[in-house]
């Protein structure tokens, strides 16, 4: 025998390790098993689609969705509406200059201020009353009426911490404007413009309360991706282009995709639903339930991605906004509290500065309490994004946001693995399931009962 063969023979074979699949053998490279699974998931999903085409044939017609969207029942009542708004608009401005030039109070036109801002709100329900609506140009012009909202509360408190900053400041320094940080909404708002100036290109100045009153200041913060006013906003110094057009084609074939989805797979599933729940069939109801939360939830999806990474980075550059943290990584939520605060940044940057903070600063209210309040108020506007444009009032979509204070403070409890898991139920199940109560319920009001 050689040495070499000895060698091979006095070579043991067998030495003491851990399965890979063991957590003590330190093994992590599964990279395989994610591509299996990425295949499983797609077969599965091509499965479906091909049963859904196989069953209904193909439904997806783009031109349906504009012409219904761009009738004159839909155009007429949009430019009055649009109209209106810019009314408020100018009304707020006028406002805000007759309380610089003759020195008023903002206490003396608060209750005005709170009563043109209810009517602001009232406009679309009694538009859409009068007027038979495209439930989806309804959506639209809501979610604009919203939006106006949300920033002339802003607009006007913004304006007030100012004035009530160069108030103090005159009387403090004889008439030499200083910056003064004692106060919460004040030193929120100076610190956030010094920042903003900051990052501003060298070709701009920095404007000061009360420079900022104007119609193009005014117009600028209603066009731009945020929802917080400031004297400055941070700017960056040129558009471009190349950056421009890739958000272009993303929202042209996102929509294309985002309406096939609906088309072709969510509506009959949401049609055949009625029958269970006509039937109250819990089985059939939970089946159709399952059915329809993976197309929601990639309709979802896509619309986050178009809505707060296309459309809004598309604002953004046009106008030169350099803020462009629209989200975090809400994906990542171990809690329900953590994706609520980073999923919709500019929501959550506006119930923070004009609502959670004066509700703890100025009423002193404890934290617990001022968290209810935002998610009552977050659970009006999402009722109201949604019933308004049907022109069917109920409380699903209110409830489903309200059922969030609850479900928080159980989530917190649990591992944060496991509260990731939960917070991805919450959104895969809890959207489908309002979307077939108010499908029923439109249902039976506009047809059963029509009928």
């Amino acid at each position: 025998m050689n040495s070499s063969f000895k060698d091979f023979l006095n070579k043991p074979v067998h030495q003491p390790k851990d399965s890979l699949f063991s957590s003590s053998s330190g093994y992590t490279n599964y990279r395989g098993l994610i591509n299996l699974c990425y295949t499983i998931l797609f077969l599965s999903n091509f499965r479906v689609a091909l049963e859904n085409v196989l069953k209904y044939g193909i439904l997806i017609d783009p031109m349906r969705v504009i012409i219904n969207y761009f009738t004159i029942s839909n155009i007429i009542p949009t430019f009055y509406l649009l109209i209106i708004l810019n009314a408020f608009i100018l009304f707020a401005f006028i406002i805000e200059l007759f309380l610089t030039k003759y020195l008023l109070k903002f206490s003396h036109l608060f209750t005005l201020i709170g009563l043109y801002l209810t009517v602001l709100l009232t406009i679309p329900p009694i538009v859409f009353h009068c007027y038979e609506f495209n439930p989806i140009a309804g959506s639209t012009c809501c979610l604009y009426y919203t939006v106006v909202f949300l920033k002339l509360v802003s607009y006007h408190m913004a304006n007030y911490w100012h004035r009530e900053n160069n108030v103090q400041s005159k009387k403090e320094d004889n008439n030499n404007i200083t910056t003064n940080e004692n106060d919460i909404g004040i030193s929120h708002i100076t610190s956030s413009s010094s920042s903003s100036s900051s990052s501003s290109s060298s070709s701009s100045s920095i404007v000061e309360y009360p420079n900022n009153l104007t119609l193009s200041n005014l117009y600028y913060f209603m066009f731009a991706p945020t929802l917080c006013y400031e004297l400055n906003f941070p700017r960056t110094k040129r558009i471009r282009k190349s950056f421009l057009i890739k958000r272009l084609l993303e929202i042209f074939f996102l929509l294309q995709i985002e309406i096939a989805l609906i088309q072709q797979w969510m509506v009959p599933a949401i049609q055949n639903s009625l029958e269970p729940f006509m039937e109250m069939s819990y089985t059939k109801m939970l089946e159709r339930l399952l059915k329809l939360a993976v197309p929601n939830h990639l309709c979802w999806l896509i619309f986050f991605y178009l809505v707060y990474h296309s459309y809004l980075n598309l604002l953004g550059e046009i106008f030169r906004f350099a803020d462009r943290e629209f989200y975090k990584d809400w994906w990542n939520s171990e809690s329900i509290e953590y994706f609520w605060r980073t999923w919709n940044t500019p929501t959550h940057r506006w119930c923070v500065r004009h609502l959670y903070l004066p509700l703890v600063v100025s009423f002193k209210m404890n934290t617990v309490k001022a968290s209810a309040i935002v998610f009552l108020a977050s659970a009006f506007f999402h009722e109201y994004l949604v019933s308004v444009p049907l022109n069917m009032y109920r409380i699903w979509a209110f409830a489903g946001m309200a059922f969030q204070i609850p479900l928080a403070l159980l989530v917190q409890r649990l591992p944060k693995k496991v509260a990731n898991y939960a917070m991805w139920l919450s959104l895969i199940i809890g959207q489908p399931l309002c979307i077939l109560m108010y499908y029923h319920d439109y249902y039976v009001i506009h047809v059963v009962n029509a009928v």
